[in-house]
């Protein structure tokens, strides 16, 4: 775009000398004109003045014939030839008018250059804060979104989490009880909990995304405070039995050639968040292991199968 300035500033330079040459020569070219015309319309004149042509036999009047010879025989009459000199005329001088309109297009010429030149220096004004003004907009943005972010981490670190652990039964032998407890700063209500059982080869054979049915309602709320805990699911080991269709599957299980997992999902309510965010899931899944004497439950399965919103 300055290239294109720099050519336009010079074509209009060029333009304004050369629209001076131009002024200037208008009187020169009136005068060569009329000389022109004068030497041109001056043989007429000059013929109709009155000279007598000289005689042509002026230079032998005593010769007895009147007539020269040329080359031992009579010449023919020969034209009578007239060459008139006019004095160089006087240069005219520029008029008033002529001053005038030559000074007139100067002016125009460096009013022209100014409007140009000031007009480039507001296009780089205009570029710079253009410049500017990007730079503290994308600064404006950086700082919009760190701002978010902050906001996000501390609307996170005040809102509740419920995390599953697994905890052995005090008082019933190889029995254990899937505990969901607040660990956030604000209370929760659990909205409503599924849970399947799966046996399957091991835990790459798991359904995915996971199954878990429609989650069904608690019969009484339960509202968590941050620090409490409840219990989702109890499993022992007379349930083992339970989840196997055939006695040769249990075996299999017993085995450990095929895993039978527990997993199931709770969705609770945040009660300082927004409205459309309010509702969290935490998902989980455990592995039953059916040893010969004692059993186990343990926090198993894929990502997908363990996850918090």
């Amino acid at each position: 775009m300055w290239y294109i300035c720099a050519m336009g500033l010079k074509g209009l330079a060029f333009f304004a000398v050369f629209l001076t040459i131009a002024q200037a020569s208008v009187p020169a070219s009136g005068q060569a004109n009329d000389a022109d015309a004068a030497n041109w319309q001056t043989p007429p004149a000059a013929a109709s003045s009155g000279a007598a042509p000289p005689a042509s036999g002026g230079s032998s009047a005593g010769s007895p014939t009147g007539k020269t010879e040329c080359s031992g025989g009579p010449c023919e009459d020969q034209q009578p030839r007239m060459i008139v000199t006019l004095p160089a005329p006087t240069p005219a001088q520029w008029s008033w008018h002529d001053r005038i309109l030559w000074a007139a297009g100067v002016v125009l010429a460096i009013e022209g250059l100014s409007a140009i030149w000031l007009t480039l220096s507001a296009l780089r004004k205009i570029e710079r804060l253009l410049v500017s003004a990007e730079g503290a907009a994308a600064a404006a943005e950086a700082a919009a979104e760190a701002a978010l972010l902050n906001a996000k981490a501390i609307v996170d670190a005040e809102r509740p989490w419920l995390l599953i652990t697994v905890e052995p039964s005090l008082r019933v032998e190889n029995s254990f009880t899937v505990m969901a407890t607040n660990r956030g700063r604000t209370p929760a209500t659990i909205v409503a909990t599924a849970e399947r059982i799966k046996i399957v080869v091991d835990e790459t054979h798991l359904p995915t995304p996971p199954e878990y049915g429609e989650p069904a309602a608690p019969r009484v709320p339960i509202i968590l405070l941050p620090g409490e805990a409840t219990a989702i699911k109890s499993f022992c080991r007379e349930e083992g039995k339970g989840i196997c269709e055939t006695e040769e599957r249990f075996k299999r299980v017993a085995n450990w050639e095929e895993k039978a997992f527990i997993y199931g999902k709770i969705v609770y309510k945040d009660l300082i968040a927004p409205r459309d965010r309010q509702l969290h899931e935490t998902a989980w899944c455990c592995w039953y292991i059916h040893g010969r004497q004692k059993s186990g439950l343990v926090i198993a399965g894929p990502p997908e199968y363990n996850l918090h919103t």
